[in-house]
């Protein structure tokens, strides 16, 4: 069975480039949306990344639309807790295809952590 989990070193969920995500306003509040656009730096990158680390600065202070537990997916997307795992995986590695390709050694590393054998086509 496939089993989301967060894969240190990866940090594609910290590429907050909007161009990227032009439905930000569907799922985030207005509050959230300001706090989500401050934190956008060069690249596209987070503030709060550190790119030799790949791990964010603020982790356990990082705002909900950071976090990827059921409550967060349900509330901003309506997914349900069951769908959790699954939703989690695609959105995963959509935004690590987007950040580093489909066949970069970060999709690689994540799906062997994950247990899945292919790349799952998703959109949010």
């Amino acid at each position: 069975m496939e089993i989301w989990q967060c894969v240190e070193g990866c940090g594609a969920c910290c590429h907050l480039d909007p161009s990227d995500r032009p439905d930000l306003g569907d799922y985030l509040t207005s509050e959230e949306l300001t706090h989500y656009l401050s934190l956008v730096g060069e690249g596209g990158w987070c503030i709060n990344f550190d790119h030799a680390t790949r791990k964010c600065k603020i982790y356990q202070q990082r705002p909900r639309f950071c976090r990827v537990i059921p409550e967060t997916f349900e509330q901003m997307f309506g997914v349900e807790r069951d769908e959790f795992n699954d939703f989690a995986i695609k959105c995963c590695q959509q935004q690590i295809t987007g950040v580093y390709g489909k066949n970069s050694p970060e999709m690689e590393h994540f799906n062997q952590q994950v247990g899945t054998v292919e790349n799952l086509e998703f959109r949010i």
